[in-house]
Parts: C-alpha cells; structure tokens; sequence
C-alpha cells in the first residue's frame, strides 16, 4: 500500500500503455466479421440479395481472391499466398504495437488492420474463400463498376480500410510536427 494516496493518480498516468488492449481491439474486428459472415450465411443463398435502401443491399458473395476480387480467377494457389501474407502481415503489425502501444493513432490503425486481415485469413482457411456481403450501389459507380456496383465488400474489409486511412493521416500528422518542430542534433 502506497503511504502517499496522493502519488496514486500520477503513477497511473504514467503507467505506459499496455500493448494488448490493440490486441483485443484486433480480436473485436474479428469476432464482429465472423458473426456478421455467420448470419449472412445463415440467411441467404450464394448470389441472393436483400434490398435494404436504394443504395445498399446484403448479399452473399464468394470472393477466391483479393480486392476487389483480383486474382479470382487462378485456380487456388492464392488462397494460401494471401493467407500467409495475412498472418505475415498479423505478426508484424503486432510487433509493431509492442513497440510502441502509446502512439494510439499508429496502434489504433494497425490493429483494425490486423483484425480484418485475419477474419479474412479464417474464411481463406475454412472455406477457401472470403465472405462479402456488403453490397453498396448506385449511378456513381456506373463509370467505375458493372452495373453502378461497388465490389461487395465485409466488416473485415471496412476495418482494414479505415485502418488504412488512419495510417496515412497518422503519418500526415507526424510529418506536420516533424516539420514545425524540427529537432537538433
């Protein structure tokens, strides 16, 4: 017991930020993906759409490849080339954290990344393929897509893709302060 009550508060500010809550940030991406994926597949059959506004529908799509289903076609090498990359990537984004859990923009980032990798990496390996089912559409995307649809899309495609964007305004926001305030050597 600490004879000073009044130390306690400013020993648990400087306590430093322990690594594996980005850990369970991770695992709450994955365990929210795959319930999502799970009602999906408890709902509908491969193709089947259910409308739910003008612009978004739930549909059940298989995806064998990457983004945008790159590489869906080549036969089944890359399941496991983008599952190791997936648990590759995992490993050093968790590494990442450990070094430095207190810049919580950069850990933040690189969790929601590490977590929809890996919900991503768990449907590779059950069933070959990943799940999407998020399927966001209207006459914007005519240029870009089939039919003014955006490629479907899951909540482990959603978390890597905001991680992402936080790792690039957490490096904007870093080169700002690096800039103003330079340091000497």
């Amino acid at each position: 017991m600490n004879p000073d009550p009044s130390l306690e508060p400013q020993a648990a500010a400087n306590k430093p930020t322990p690594w594996t809550r980005w850990l369970w940030l991770a695992l709450g991406v994955i365990v929210l993906d795959q319930l999502s994926k799970q009602a999906v597949l408890a709902t509908l059959a491969l193709g089947e759409r259910i409308p739910v506004t003008d612009f978004f529908n739930i549909v059940l799509v298989h995806n064998p490849g990457a983004a945008f289903s790159m590489l869906a076609d080549q036969g089944g090498w890359q399941r496991w080339l983008f599952t190791a990359l997936g648990l590759g990537a995992s490993l050093w984004m968790a590494w990442m954290i450990r070094q430095s859990p207190e810049q919580k923009t950069m850990a933040t980032a690189l969790a929601l990344v590490m977590g929809g990798a890996l919900g991503n990496v768990i449907d590779r390996v059950i069933y070959g393929h990943v799940i999407d089912f998020i399927d966001v559409h209207g006459t914007w995307f005519e240029p870009l897509f089939y039919a003014g649809h955006f490629p479907a899309f899951n909540i482990a495609d959603s978390a890597i893709s905001v991680g992402a964007v936080l790792l690039i305004a957490d490096e904007l926001m870093r080169a700002r302060r690096a800039r103003h305030n330079p340091t000497t050597d």
